[in-house]
């Protein structure tokens, strides 16, 4: 049974100082940092505004939020979870799931664990541009593209994979994305979770401008790639709220205290798959960390989530960085820091 540890105000109190600096200095327009255990009410800090378009709109728990590759573990990570209780297996060719693909299609050979651990050889960059007004179906032009590595030999982080388990898990259960996702979200209380595009208010952070002079993107997905999609793709395109990811992280921690369902497949996505670095590995999906106590993704435009399941405790965090930069993830790395470290300090 898993006791949780309380966090600790000393590390509440740096996160909060970061998270002001950073917008103070303009790094982000404001944010919201969720933190707590499953078993007792979350906590949050916020800092700066939404954005200026939004007024005097302060961020807070119903804040939306564009979280980019978080989507990769709030959608297409828990809908595979749920669809290996149906009958695949994580050692299941992607050609097996998807219509058309022949067998000697070279990205038709990976294998599901090979994409949520990045180790599928795909192609690295995305680019589902090259593609417009071509006849054939996505899935099968982005399997026929040559491999660049032999799948499960190393490690490289790879969108290309994810995009196609979005398209393998609708034809798998026989219905759209976005409506398999809206079905878990609900089930799991997260109202406010969402594909885009959503509608632009002051509870929705606007991202990026990508001409001068010319709006940002507000409600639009940021990633490319994910907006040739309509919105709905398997490697980006939710926005979702503080305290939704809140509800996420309760679920899936206190469905491992309980050898639950989701908790179990968590477990088993926090097994080692390929290393990233020294200290640092990939699971399924997940980068692990502290001795593979600790579960976390980031997103591009300024989201992190982190899971420690050994002591209870989660942690969120929502800006909307690209705002202002897009050489984010060095901005944001202090910020991150201590949030992994606050996530594995010892109770």
């Amino acid at each position: 049974m898993t006791t949780t540890a309380p966090w600790t105000p000393d590390a509440l109190g740096d996160l909060r100082e970061c998270l002001d600096l950073m917008t103070a200095d303009g790094t982000v327009p404001g944010g919201v940092i969720a933190h707590g255990t499953f078993d007792t009410e979350p906590g949050y800090l916020a800092s700066g505004v939404v954005a200026p378009e939004c007024g005097d709109a302060r961020p807070g728990p119903n804040t939306a939020y564009d979280v980019a590759s978080l989507t990769k573990v709030l959608a297409t990570w828990p809908l595979v979870g749920t669809s290996l209780m149906e009958g695949f297996t994580l050692d299941t060719p992607i050609r097996e799931l998807l219509v058309g693909i022949p067998p000697t299609a070279p990205g038709g050979q990976v294998t599901v664990r090979q994409v949520l651990s990045h180790t599928s050889g795909l192609r690295a960059d995305t680019r589902l541009d090259q593609y417009r007004h071509r006849p054939e179906p996505l899935a099968e032009l982005i399997c026929a593209e040559p491999l660049i590595a032999e799948p499960g030999t190393g490690h490289q982080y790879i969108n290309r994979g994810f995009i196609l388990l979005g398209l393998a898990l609708p034809e798998y259960r026989c219905r759209r994305l976005d409506e398999l996702a809206t079905e878990l979200w609900q089930h799991l209380g997260m109202a406010n979770t969402a594909f885009g595009p959503v509608t632009r208010s002051a509870h929705v952070a606007p991202t990026e401008q990508r001409l001068p002079g010319g709006p940002r993107l507000w409600g639009m997905p940021h990633d490319d790639n994910a907006a040739l999609l309509g919105g709905v793709a398997g490697h980006a395109g939710v926005f979702t709220t503080p305290a939704d990811l809140t509800a996420f992280a309760t679920h899936l921690l206190s469905s491992h205290a309980t050898g639950g369902p989701m908790g179990r497949w968590l477990t088993a996505s926090m097994q080692p798959q390929a290393e990233i670095e020294p200290g640092l590995n990939r699971g399924l999906a997940w980068i692990l960390a502290g001795g593979g106590r600790v579960a976390y993704h980031h997103g591009f435009t300024g989201t992190s989530l982190y899971l420690a399941p050994a002591t209870g405790r989660y942690l969120a965090i929502c800006t909307n960085a690209v705002y202002h930069h897009q050489d984010n993830r060095t901005r944001l790395t202090p910020l991150r820091a201590l949030a992994l470290k606050a996530v594995t300090a010892e109770p």
